[in-house]
């Protein structure tokens, strides 16, 4: 026999339970987010949605009168019809424009007419543009066999754009449906989302931070849409002073591009290539070229002056977290980059002011002696 104490089975045991249970956890969580996965995007555009057009759903509310379901079914209507009917005339359109442009070709073919003599005396880039011009005229069909395999990469990365837009819209709509839905247990999902933010960060600051998300998220939206909105109506209003076919329709265009976090230069470079082969290089095109390019890229000036409206945070905040927010994750970063940003720069400062308790050093009284 062994003079060993015997071993207490309480002890492995514990430990065991312990890790079986943290192994069972995470496999539920491991398999509930592989669940969940496919959906993420959508339920992350859901509720930026739902929390950005909320206060619109109140104003509805009040107005139509009946419960939370009924404004939020006939705002997302609303907001469905607003995305399909220009997305409709802006299809319609191109693809008329397409036809048009096909039947031209066919009938009268493609003219190029010379360029002007003043081109020549342009500094740096006159004489190059010019003799390229003028070669392109007289000989189109060569050019544009050298051009040809440009062309085709140019045309099989618009039509990817394209695709891509119109998956993001379907994308979009059912985000729309399911925001209608969170908007109609508004009330009951600001309730929880403070019970959340009470138990992960402290008890007492978690009204803080969902008003925190809340406002950077509504800040953010509303800045991408207000910035779209402003490029639309300069970038259309070239188009109808210069007269381009199609022009509230190409502003439409930009504004839902614009909405979708893509370049106006999409639009507006083809139409500015478009006027200078239809009118030639005279000053007033030039003039146009100039404002149109310009008009198209406001969007770089106007984000750092709106994104950060009405955020108790610094605007640097939350324009960093945009900005860092789209290069990781694309559209949707551009949300989620400026609301994590601007927690974790609350919770920092909060961590800073919390000063430690000084702890009072105090003498030990010796018992009297009898």
């Amino acid at each position: 026999m062994s003079d060993l104490p015997p071993i207490d089975p309480r002890i492995p045991r514990t430990l065991l339970d312990t890790l079986i249970r943290a192994g069972l956890i995470a496999t539920l969580v491991v398999a509930c987010y592989e669940i969940f996965h496919p959906f993420l995007s959508l339920m992350a555009w859901a509720t930026i949605l739902a929390v950005t057009l909320y206060p619109l759903h109140g104003m509805l509310k009040t107005r139509v009168g009946g419960g939370e379901g009924r404004a939020a079914a006939l705002l997302v209507i609303i907001a469905i019809a607003i995305l399909l009917v220009p997305a409709y005339l802006l299809g319609a359109s191109l693809t008329e424009s397409v036809q048009s442009v096909i039947a031209v070709v066919k009938e009268e073919g493609v003219h190029l007419p010379a360029p002007p003599a003043a081109i020549a005396d342009w500094p740096l880039i006159g004489k190059p543009l010019y003799a390229f011009w003028a070669q392109t005229a007289a000989d189109l069909s060569s050019a544009l066999q050298q051009a040809a395999p440009h062309m085709k990469g140019a045309a099989l990365g618009l039509l990817s754009k394209l695709a891509g837009a119109g998956v993001g819209l379907l994308v979009f709509i059912g985000a729309l449906i399911i925001a209608g839905v969170i908007m109609a247990y508004g009330q009951t999902g600001h309730a929880s989302a403070q019970r959340i933010a009470n138990r992960v960060v402290a008890e007492g600051h978690g009204r803080n931070m969902t008003a925190l998300c809340t406002a950077t998220t509504r800040a953010v939206a509303q800045g991408v849409i207000g910035i779209a909105f402003i490029q639309m109506l300069l970038i259309g209003a070239g188009f109808i002073v210069k007269g381009v076919p199609g022009a509230g329709l190409l502003a439409l265009g930009v504004l839902i591009i614009g909405i979708m976090q893509l370049p106006a230069t999409l639009i507006t470079l083809p139409v500015i290539a478009y006027v200078f082969f239809a009118e030639g290089a005279s000053v007033t095109v030039i003039i146009f070229a100039i404002y149109t390019f310009v008009a198209g890229m406001a969007d770089n000036v106007l984000k750092p002056m709106l994104l950060g409206r009405g955020v108790d945070v610094p605007m640097p905040v939350v324009l960093i977290g945009a900005l860092g927010g789209m290069v990781v994750g694309g559209i949707i970063g551009l949300f989620i980059g400026p609301v994590l940003l601007a927690v974790g720069y609350k919770l920092f400062w909060q961590w800073v002011d919390q000063q430690p308790v000084p702890v009072q050093s105090g003498t030990v009284e010796e018992p009297e002696q009898p």
